[in-house]
């Protein structure tokens, strides 16, 4: 299952939006029952993901790590997940499959 093109609901519930400009992905809303994460170790893709996600023990894997490199002080402005982008997608991935 492939993700679409950025800025595009996928059927399972996972879009990565458009960052050509930082400050115009800020601007973006998320939908009710989503969330906005950052994810990337050099650059950083913005991607709206269900908040159910952040119940699930390997997301909160990823969140642990968040904690550990930035507290609550998150450099993009929103919450920063310190991972590469590939390791993100296989998690929202295996919890789309549960």
């Amino acid at each position: 299952m492939a993700i679409r093109l950025p800025g595009v609901l996928a059927k399972q519930g996972l879009r990565r939006s458009l960052s050509g400009n930082k400050s115009s992905s800020k601007c973006l809303s998320v939908p009710k029952g989503f969330v906005a994460v950052y994810v990337g170790e050099a650059e950083k893709k913005r991607f709206i993901i269900p908040v159910s996600y952040l119940n699930h023990s390997s997301f909160q894997d990823l969140l642990s790590r968040a904690e550990e490199e930035f507290g609550f002080d998150h450099p993009m402005g929103g919450l920063t997940i310190p991972c590469d982008e590939d390791t993100f997608l296989d998690v929202t991935r295996s919890l789309r499959r549960s």
